[in-house]
């Protein structure tokens, strides 16, 4: 075992010296850039992936396959990863949670992306993006997963596209064919809108521990809001034992409002777990302003009403600062204030002291302010 390890370690500083090596030839590039040139999957100064397939799950929704390069490590069932999307010359970062299964066999990874309105990268990887497409994508990250060792008894509580990450636990767990006892209710306007709805009912049909409710708030027209949408009466009555099963969630703020208010009422807080796609946000004060926001480092200028954030604002402008997770948990976004107010759309807190930093994805303009993007 000894000999082995020092094989290794003799075998990884060879490796390490020719690439050196290779780097210094390459100046002021690395050989990894002439690589990229072969094979994107190649290189080692990126992480990127290829497109390999995809597949319309709904009208508005698609699952691509993805083929990732070198140094990118297995995810846990629901965890989500960056990806960086090139749309007309300019480069737009997103986060995305993998629907596939750890377990696949292929050593690729799907995302599934539900078109959204107003957004301008999700209708382009549901209408545009192609096999061949190569996209940088980060490793995989989040804590949003089930535990390894304890059993639990899962209850998934999902709407629209948040049922993501339960399929990948759900496929996760058939794979390792140990599926306990499971509840499922999934929220979508219509029976054809529910994403990998196909293949939810197959599981339900093969797999007696596990129990599907489908709710198809339209059906209940002028009554859905009361009716349709997610409500202790309607828990009960899919769930009658919730009060002992760990809750994983995932779908519009509202839903998870009314889950974390049912939840603390019941004492039960801890064993909900929650995952979400947009950053919860504050109402924003009826006499609240907008502003003329200042980029100091571009020399753009443009009007901004008190209720889109910085970073669309900016990219609306033409520009394109650096982002990512765009719900305030990355801080990639960050920038000084260098004058001005802005409010932060999650607390409602106002921030006007200049050097301030600024997440300019969960903060907009409270009058005129000046950024140093």
């Amino acid at each position: 075992m000894l000999q082995q390890q020092s094989g290794n370690a003799a075998l990884g500083f060879v490796k390490n010296q020719l690439s050196n090596i290779a780097d210094m030839m390459a100046y002021p590039l690395r050989a990894s850039h002439y690589v990229e040139l072969v094979n994107p999957l190649w290189t080692t100064h990126k992480l990127q992936a290829k497109v390999v397939a995809v597949w319309d799950e709904t009208k508005d929704a698609r699952t691509i396959t993805l083929q990732p390069g070198g140094h990118w490590r297995l995810p846990r069932a629901g965890q989500h990863v960056r990806i960086g999307i090139p749309i007309k010359g300019k480069h737009y970062t997103r986060t995305y949670t993998i629907s596939s299964a750890p377990e696949r066999d292929d050593g690729c990874f799907t995302i599934t992306v539900k078109a959204i309105a107003g957004g301008r990268v999700s209708h382009h990887i549901v209408r545009n993006l192609k096999v061949g497409d190569h996209l940088p994508i980060a490793i995989p990250q989040g804590d949003f997963y089930l535990p390894d060792a304890s059993p639990i008894q899962p209850l998934f509580i999902t709407a629209g596209s948040g049922i993501t990450p339960a399929m990948s636990m759900l496929r996760s767990l058939i794979s390792q064919q140990r599926l306990p006892s499971t509840v499922h209710i999934h929220y979508a306007p219509h029976e054809f809108d529910v994403i990998f709805g196909q293949e939810l009912r197959q599981i339900a049909t093969n797999h007696q521990h596990y129990q599907l409710h489908e709710v198809h708030t339209h059906e209940f027209g002028d009554d859905k809001q009361t009716k349709g949408y997610f409500s202790l009466e309607q828990l009960e009555r899919y769930c009658p034992d919730w009060k002992e099963r760990d809750c994983y969630a995932c779908g519009p703020p509202g839903l998870l409002a009314a889950l974390e208010k049912t939840f603390e009422q019941a004492g039960r807080s801890r064993h909900l777990h929650i995952e979400r796609f947009l950053a919860d946000f504050a109402e924003v004060p009826a006499d609240a302003v907008g502003g003329k926001v200042r980029f100091a480092s571009s020399g753009v200028e443009v009007d901004a009403d008190s209720e889109t954030n910085l970073l669309r604002v900016a990219e609306d402008a033409g520009l394109n600062p650096p982002h990512g997770c765009r719900m305030g948990i990355c801080h990639t976004c960050n920038t000084t204030l260098k004058s001005g107010c802005v409010r932060d759309l999650r607390s409602g807190e106002i921030l006007n002291e200049a050097g301030a930093i600024v997440q300019t994805c969960v903060c907009a303009a409270a009058g005129d302010c000046e950024l140093e993007l």
